[in-house]
């Protein structure tokens, strides 16, 4: 019996799905829609389900369908329109793309992986909301330092609200520790590195759940901190680092660049690279791939950090 794919195309109205069987069929995003595929594929479990990270407008019928105890996964958009292309699949709909989905997983067979945890997703948003409001508060102070009188009494007031929900947010994401005995656990393991803070292990942990449960090279890949190869013939091209999640990068970034200056075994790496002639973005990148493999360890074996024992690692 041959298995059966399932590919699903995910917009703000409709979601189009494609079997490897040859059905076509498009419903509503909605409560009705969702449930409609859920019982349809309830009564012949597919082998997997196949979606494209759209922002978050699949986490409703994803939710649905691995409640459901189908078998999905959740893959990257460009990972699937190259794929499209590569197959000489050049036309864009959302048939064609249900349909590409389904080629995709029939070709390479993915995992199934389940959804992140509700806990998971919550953190997630609230360390994004964080970073957009940290951002708006950077623009106004900016703003102030230039602005003609007339307008300073509102970015006055503008930036005393962008803090008041600074804090507010923050104290949601204590919040959401404390009602978490697992991630608090992680959190305190993680803030034992010293240039590790609160926001950068939250921040690690909700956009990297991975963490701690895969090796070196597959969790340096995830995150976008692994160099690659661009070799031809005899030609040797620069290894550069590429893909990844912005979230993490960010908070990797932040944490190796403290660490560069205040974490003994990161300060000793850093100035070891640059004596041997890297350059410092180089450098920086060498010390938050090793940061992350570091605390991916100590995730894994229930650690702390001990600077002798990471040095000899």
């Amino acid at each position: 019996m041959t298995d059966l794919y399932v590919g699903v195309d995910v917009s703000k109205e409709y979601l189009d799905v494609a079997t490897s069987e040859g059905l076509s069929l498009r419903v509503s995003n909605d409560d009705a829609g969702q449930q409609q595929l859920v019982a349809r594929f309830s009564a012949t479990p597919p082998a997997l389900v196949l979606m494209e990270a759209t922002g978050g407008l699949e986490r409703a019928i994803a939710a649905q369908l691995s409640a459901a105890g189908i078998a999905l996964r959740i893959v990257n958009a460009r990972h699937v329109r190259h794929f499209a292309k590569a197959t000489g699949l050049l036309a864009k709909t959302d048939r064609l793309d249900a349909e590409a989905l389904v080629r995709f997983a029939q070709t390479l067979k993915p995992e199934p992986r389940p959804i992140a945890p509700e806990q998971t997703v919550a953190l997630q948003a609230l360390i994004v909301r964080r970073r957009q409001l940290v951002e708006m508060l950077g623009m106004e102070r900016n703003r102030l330092r230039t602005a003609h009188r007339g307008v300073r009494k509102s970015l006055q007031a503008s930036i005393r609200w962008l803090e008041k929900r600074l804090a507010e947010v923050d104290g949601d994401i204590d919040g959401a520790l404390r009602e978490c005995g697992a991630w608090r656990e992680k959190v305190e393991l993680l803030e034992s590195v010293p240039g590790i803070a609160r926001v950068i292990s939250v921040s690690l942990l909700a956009g990297l759940p991975e963490l701690g449960e895969l090796n070196r090279h597959q969790i340096s890949a995830l995150a976008g901190v692994a160099p690659f190869n661009r070799d031809s013939g005899n030609w040797r091209g620069r290894r550069s680092i590429y893909g990844g999640r912005p979230l993490v990068r960010s908070a990797l970034y932040m944490a190796a660049l403290v660490g560069a200056r205040h974490n003994p075994v990161l300060k000793a790496f850093y100035q070891r690279l640059r004596q041997a002639g890297k350059p410092g973005k180089v450098a920086l990148t060498a010390c938050m791939r090793k940061l992350l493999v570091i605390l991916n360890t100590m995730l894994k074996t229930g650690q702390p950090w001990v600077a002798q024992r990471v040095a000899e690692t």
